[in-house]
């Protein structure tokens, strides 16, 4: 009975020991602040810019004078006689296909076209002397008019038998080689006057009464990303596509711009009409499906909280973005750090960091 009254006091101060420990432990941790710490962030004011009416649109680029070059005739290709990426001038032979028979037709049609004449000349003699009748000086006539035709006819199958290029210009890639045939309508290359580029696009037709010749456009292609080109409107179609209400628009391009035709280009069209618009940077904007949000700070006794907020967004420009709604000049937006914010967050603003340094 002893031993278990001492096991018993034994196991009471063990016990009671290790409650005395936890309770003093869990006493100075019930002192502790365990919220979390404040954010740091870069902040940006919502201001007020004036921005012209600018219309966005894709185009593709054209040579003003740009073809696909093919055959009317059927053949074997006997000679190319140009190079791939080569310059060409009107005029200069580009390709000859196998022209034997029409070149014997044509030495063939020589010699009764000669007939023709000698029998002509002796009937104009013969009947100025009535000695033959009105008729067969009339058959001479037409004998001689249709050798003729014949003779135009064989040349111009001669003609189309070599390709040559209908004007100055850039030569694609050749697609037929020595001993190929081609048939009508097969392609042979491009043709391309690289010296002269426009490009067709379409807006919607309610911008119609603010369009007009000479306006200026600002070009953009992938290529060269950080170079702007510049072009003039120069035509505007005589009607709207009905089934997608849009007009269709050519504009110039500048000479020597350096681009290819078939390029896909990013087109701005200013307007003019300045409008007052609140504008943010674009770093302060988080898009989703859901919504686009910036973050407002608003100021308490306790400090500077976060605040998500759901915003209309425009136009970029320049790094600024145009607000359709949600704020108000004036309030103070989170520029950087908002990936780690939430809805009640305690920010610190860190002035020393400025938008280029991001």
């Amino acid at each position: 009975m002893r031993a278990y009254l001492v096991a018993a006091v034994l196991l009471l101060l063990i016990f009671g020991g290790i409650s005395a420990y936890l309770y003093r432990q869990y006493a100075a941790m019930s002192g502790m602040d365990f919220s979390p710490g404040p954010i740091t962030v870069t902040a940006a004011a919502v201001e007020t810019a004036q921005w012209d009416t600018v219309l966005a649109a894709i185009g593709t680029i054209r040579a003003v004078r740009g073809v696909e070059l093919s055959t009317e005739s059927s053949g074997e290709v006997v000679s190319v006689d140009v190079v791939s990426g080569h310059h060409v001038e009107r005029g200069d032979l580009l390709l000859s296909l196998n022209d034997k028979l029409e070149k014997a037709s044509r030495e063939n049609q020589i010699a009764g076209l000669e007939l023709a004449k000698l029998l002509y000349e002796r009937d104009r003699k013969l009947v100025a002397q009535k000695s033959i009748p009105q008729s067969q000086y009339d058959r001479s006539r037409a004998d001689l008019e249709q050798a003729r035709a014949q003779l135009a006819e064989t040349e111009a199958r001669l003609d189309d038998k070599r390709i040559q290029a209908p004007f100055a210009g850039t030569i694609g890639i050749v697609h037929v080689k020595v001993g190929s045939y081609l048939n009508p309508g097969d392609s042979i290359t491009t043709l391309q006057d690289l010296s002269e580029l426009e490009i067709d696009f379409t807006l919607p037709a309610r911008y119609y009464p603010l369009l007009r010749k000479g306006q200026q456009i600002a070009v953009r292609v992938n290529a060269f990303p950080e170079q702007v080109f510049s072009a003039t409107l120069s035509a505007l179609d005589a009607k709207v596509d009905p089934d997608t209400n849009n007009l269709l628009l050519r504009a110039t391009l500048e000479p020597d711009s350096k681009l290819l035709p078939g390029m896909f280009a990013q087109l701005e069209l200013a307007l003019g009409n300045p409008a007052q618009v609140v504008t943010v940077p674009e770093t302060a904007v988080s898009y989703s499906l859901q919504g686009d949000t910036v973050y407002v700070l608003e100021s308490d006794d306790e400090g500077l909280s976060a605040i998500p907020r759901v915003v209309q967004t425009g136009d970029s420009r320049d790094g600024r973005v145009a607000i359709k709604s949600g704020l108000v000049p004036g309030e103070r937006v989170a520029s950087s750090g908002q990936n780690k914010l939430f809805r009640g967050a305690r920010v610190i603003v860190d002035e020393t960091v400025t938008l280029e340094g991001l």
